[in-house]
């Protein structure tokens, strides 16, 4: 591992710069300290790469954002919470290629450099004119230090601001990867994340980037659930703007770079799950032994979507028949005479099932083990070299305060 962490987020890259403001979106009545415009803007031109959700009843800004994409050179991103923009029709469209083209001219860019993302309420029309009143406010303040206030404008239900940033060393010599997401509910990816945005200061070409990309969410937020429903808004982005001068050309080059672009993703996906709505756990799900890598995936995703399994995790219960049963239903091509589970955290490892039946373990060490926030869960068959990892959290009566009145 060449990379290691550094401050900051996604304006730790050179020549990338974010701001932030309120503009009253949800409730315009009451003020609030937390801004929710943030606009993420490059000084250079970037090389661009996203992936959307595969929901049909995707929102305004991802119809724009796919065809933005085709041109594969955009600077900026405008993202608001508050309002998803999502269900608002042709209308719906309108507001956003406004917001678009707004910030398009107080950043004196051309046509289809920028990226427009929403998250919030679905069903209602996005309030243009506060949206612009915020953008306003928040590229008059933009700045290198304003990554961080950027994380906190695209959060809604989080209680945490989800940001990384990495130094990697190449051939050609340093370059820098940061990042910022934000999700917690209506979390069940079928593409990509929630709202994910990733920047760098290498040169790298478009095709490259875009496999980089894909891949990287293929086995991080997609491998991601928090309960089972998949958002009609999730976006991720890469930007590279090459201001650092250093070019991933050679092929050890690129497989340093796609090994941090995964990194990154993958500590944002935990950040995720960790967050979910109402978590008191992270759950890591390992399923190994499986005949294909696409068993072991169905297997990992649906123990760690299981409602029951989640629901026994905040109870600290090692019901270990509810893990199984959810590889069962997986849709994966399973043995389930010959299988072994295990539960394992800070607090130590116990193995609950082995040959395809329950063991005698110790009660009251599977509690202290189940205990601890973070939770792996390790399921073996014998049936081949198929692996895969999976990420989610517990089921809390905090998840239905959450989504009981979320509108309001």
């Amino acid at each position: 591992m060449n990379y290691r962490p550094i401050e900051g987020g996604v304006t730790a890259p050179i020549g990338f710069i974010a701001g932030a403001a309120w503009a009253g979106i949800k409730n315009p009545d009451k003020k609030s300290e937390k801004p929710d415009v943030a606009v993420l803007y490059s000084e250079s031109a970037c090389t661009s790469a996203a992936c959307f959700t595969r929901n049909k009843f995707c929102a305004a800004p991802v119809l724009l954002g796919r065809e933005i994409l085709k041109k594969g050179k955009a600077r900026a991103i405008v993202i608001n919470s508050g309002n998803a923009n999502a269900a608002t029709g042709e209308q719906g469209i309108q507001d956003a290629r406004a917001v678009e083209r707004t910030a398009e001219k107080l950043l004196g860019l051309g046509e289809d450099q920028v990226f427009v993302c929403s998250t919030g309420v679905i069903g209602k029309r996005l309030p243009v004119e506060r949206v612009i009143r915020g953008l306003e406010c928040a590229i008059c303040r933009m700045s290198p230090e304003k990554g961080t206030d950027a994380a906190w404008a695209i959060m809604t239900t989080d209680t945490v601001k989800k940001e990384a940033a990495y130094e990697l060393t190449l051939s050609g010599g340093v370059v820098r990867v940061g990042a910022m997401a934000k999700g917690s509910g209506m979390i069940h990816p079928n593409m990509a994340t929630m709202l994910a945005y990733v920047t760098t200061d290498a040169a790298v070409e478009q095709a490259e980037l875009q496999k980089m990309l894909s891949r990287a969410v293929d086995i991080s937020f997609n491998m991601t659930t928090v309960d089972g429903d998949t958002s009609t808004n999730d976006s991720i982005f890469l930007l590279a703007n090459g201001a650092s001068g250093v070019a991933v050309k050679t092929e050890a080059d690129k497989a340093a770079f796609a090994a941090l672009v995964e990194h990154i993703c993958l500590d944002m996906t935990k950040r995720i799950a960790s967050d979910g709505e109402g978590a008191t756990h992270l759950i890591e799900v390992q399923a190994h032994g499986l005949p294909t890598e696409h068993d072991a995936r169905l297997v990992a995703k649906s123990i760690a979507g299981s409602s029951l399994f989640k629901a026994a995790v905040f109870g600290k219960d090692a019901n270990w028949g509810r893990i199984m049963a959810a590889a069962g239903y997986s849709g994966a091509d399973v043995d389930p005479t010959n299988a072994d589970c295990y539960l394992a955290s800070a607090a130590g490892k116990i193995q609950v099932m082995k040959g395809g039946f329950g063991l005698d373990f110790d009660e009251a060490l599977a509690k202290k083990i189940l205990s601890e926030h973070d939770i792996t869960v390790i399921v073996r068959f014998y049936q081949g070299q198929g692996g895969a990892t999976a990420w989610g959290c517990d089921l809390t009566y905090d998840y239905v305060k959450i989504n009981g009145d979320y509108r309001t």
